[in-house]
C-alpha cells in the first residue's frame, strides 16, 4: 500500500475543504437559496451530513435516545450561530398529535431512519389508517400538513422483504395517497458499491432508501410505473474487491487509550493456534480452509456419525457435522500434529473452538478481519467489512491486533475526521454509529432521485444539490485512500492518452 505523508493529507483534505467551499460560494453568487430539511430519527446526523453538504440548512431534529441526541447536537448543532440553530426535540410523537396541527416547521425534504413496526391488518383500512399507532403514522401526519418537496426515508433491507410485505404495501400506498410519487420497487443500495472518489467506504451495509417526490394525490395514485431510484451494484465500474479496510483506520500512534482496543492475550492466544492451522493446511496441501464452519469437537471419521441422530438434527446443521468428519478424514494427519503441538487449543472455551473462514486465499488469519462472535470466530478478508450494528462484536483489524476505535467506525459510516463523541463510554457510540445511516450511500441515492425528479422539483433545491461535489465524504478516508484516488486518476488519464 502505498505511504503518504501527513503533510500530503493535510494538503489534500484542505483542498476537498476548498472546493466543497467553493461550490458552495458559487452556488451563492447564482442566488440560489439553500433548501430546509427536518432530520427524523435522526441518531448521530448522518442524514445531516450529506445534507449539509448540498447546502441544506436543518430546522428541525428529532431524536428520542438521550446520548445519541447530545451526539448530535455537539456535532452538528453547537458549532452553528444560535439564530441558525434548528429545533432539537426529544419526541417525534409529541410534535404530531392526533387533534392539532403538527408542531414542526415547514421544509423542503423531510429525511428519517424510521424504526419497522408492524401495521395493522383489520381487512378494510388502507394506507394512513392502517399505520396508525406505528411511528411510520407520525412521519405521515408531518406529510400531509407540511407536504415537503422530498421525502427521503431508510430502512433495514428486510422492511421489503416477504415478512414485511403488508407494512411495505402501507408505506407506499400512504405515501401515495398523501400526493408523493414514488417507486413500489425498493432502492437497495450499499456505501461499498461506491468508489471512494463518490463517497464510498468499506461496509457492506444494505439498506432500503424510499424516496418520493410531491406530486399532489392525483397524479401520485395514477404515476405508480416508477423505477427504483438505483440499482444494488457498484457505480461507475467500481471492483468492490479494490476496497481495503485499512483505508478507513487510524495511526495507532495517533490514538488515545490505544491499549483497551488491543486483543488481549487470551485473545492472541486464539488467533495464533487458528492460525498455525491455517499455514500447515497451506504448507502441507496447498489449500486454505474450506467456506464452511470448521467445529473442531465435531472432527471425528465420518463412519463415526450415527445416521439416526444426524436426521434427528436441522439440516443445517446435519450438513456442517458431515462436512466436518470429511474434513477430518482428509486431513487427519495435518489436525493430529496441529492439536499435538497446541495442546492448549483443548483448553479454548467452545465458541472459540470454532471457526468460520470466508477470507478466501488471505495468507494468514492475522491479515484477515476478525469478529468473535457467540457461534465461534468469523475471518473475512481484509477489503470491505461487515455492516456495523447496534448490537454486535466489533470488528477486529488483524494487521493491527487491534478493534476498531468508535472514530474509525464513524468514518465507515461516511461522518467527517472531525466527528467527537465526547467523553461518553465507547460502548454507546459503538451503537449509535450502529443505527446510523451511511452518509455516502445516502447521498448518492439522494442526488439520484434529485436528478431524476428535477422538473417536479423546486429549482434551487436541484440546482444545490446538482452543483455540490460528488464526494460528501471528503476526508472519511486515510491518507493512503486519498493517495489511491490520485493513482486511480493518473491511471485513467494515461489509458485516455494511450486510446
Amino acid at each position: 500500500m502505498t505511504e503518504t505523508l501527513p503533510g500530503d493529507f493535510t494538503r489534500s483534505a484542505r483542498m476537498l475543504d476548498l472546493a466543497d467551499q467553493s461550490a458552495k460560494l458559487c452556488a451563492m453568487k447564482q442566488g440560489i437559496t439553500p433548501f430546509t430539511y427536518v432530520d427524523l430519527f435522526a441518531g448521530i446526523g448522518g442524514f445531516h451530513a450529506m445534507l449539509d453538504h448540498a447546502g441544506g440548512r436543518c430546522v428541525y431534529v428529532s431524536e428520542i435516545d438521550r446520548e445519541a441526541r447530545q451526539t448530535y447536537v455537539r456535532n452538528w448543532v453547537d458549532p452553528l450561530p444560535t439564530a441558525q440553530q434548528p429545533i432539537v426535540n426529544t419526541d417525534i410523537t409529541i410534535a404530531t398529535p392526533d387533534d392539532a396541527p403538527v408542531d414542526v416547521p415547514n421544509h423542503d425534504v423531510l429525511a428519517a431512519g424510521f424504526p419497522c413496526q408492524p401495521f395493522s391488518k383489520s381487512g378494510y383500512q388502507r394506507g394512513m389508517d392502517e399505520a396508525r399507532g406505528t411511528l411510520f403514522w407520525n412521519i405521515a401526519r408531518i406529510l400531509e400538513e407540511r407536504q415537503p418537496a422530498v421525502v427521503l426515508l431508510e430502512n433495514v433491507r428486510n422492511l421489503a422483504g416477504p415478512r414485511h410485505r403488508h407494512e411495505w404495501e402501507v408505506i407506499i400506498q400512504t405515501l401515495r395517497e398523501l400526493g408523493y410519487r414514488v417507486s413500489s420497487t425498493p432502492s437497495v443500495f450499499s456505501p461499498h458499491f461506491l468508489p471512494p472518489s463518490l463517497g464510498g467506504t468499506p461496509q457492506v451495509r444494505d439498506r432500503v432508501f424510499i424516496l418520493g417526490t410531491f406530486v399532489g394525490p392525483e397524479r401520485a395514485m395514477a404515476e405508480v410505473d416508477v423505477p427504483p431510484t438505483v440499482a444494488r451494484r457498484p457505480v461507475d465500474g467500481w471492483n468492490v474487491r479494490d476496497w481495503d479496510a485499512e483505508w478507513i483506520l487510524d495511526d495507532d500512534a495517533s490514538i488515545p487509550d490505544l491499549a483497551k482496543y488491543k486483543l488481549t492475550a487470551a485473545e492472541t492466544q486464539w488467533i495464533n493456534v487458528w492460525d498455525d492451522l491455517v499455514q500447515r493446511m497451506w504448507s502441507a496441501r496447498g489449500v486454505r480452509l474450506p467456506g464452511f464452519p470448521l467445529w473442531a469437537d465435531a472432527w471425528i471419521p465420518e463412519r463415526g456419525l450415527d445416521p439416526l441422530e444426524l436426521e434427528a438434527l436441522p439440516r443445517w446443521k446435519s450438513s456442517i457435522l458431515v462436512k466436518n468428519a470429511r474434513f477430518y478424514d482428509e486431513h487427519r494427519d495435518i489436525i493430529k500434529a496441529w492439536k499435538k503441538a497446541n495442546p492448549v487449543f483443548a483448553k479454548f472455551p467452545d465458541s472459540r473452538r470454532k471457526l468460520e473462514w470466508q477470507a478466501q486465499d488471505t495468507a494468514s488469519l492475522w491479515h484477515t478481519v476478525m469478529h468473535f462472535r457467540p457461534s465461534g470466530i468469523r475471518a473475512k478478508a481484509p477489503t470491505y467489512l461487515p455492516a456495523l450494528v447496534a448490537i454486535t462484536q466489533t470488528s477486529i483489524v488483524g494487521s493491527r491486533g487491534r478493534r476498531l476505535t468508535p472514530h474509525e467506525a464513524a468514518r465507515l459510516q461516511g461522518l467527517p475526521r472531525s466527528f467527537a463523541f465526547g467523553s461518553q463510554r465507547d460502548q454507546a457510540s459503538y451503537k449509535q454509529v450502529g443505527n446510523g445511516v451511511a452518509a455516502g450511500a445516502a447521498w448518492h441515492v439522494f442526488r439520484a432521485h434529485v436528478e431524476q425528479n428535477s422538473a417536479d422539483l423546486p429549482k434551487g433545491l436541484t440546482r444545490a444539490v446538482l452543483n455540490a461535489p460528488r464526494n460528501p465524504s471528503g476526508d472519511a478516508l486515510s491518507p493512503s485512500a486519498h493517495a489511491f484516488e490520485a493513482d486511480a486518476l493518473e491511471r485513467s488519464a494515461m489509458d485516455a492518452q494511450a486510446g
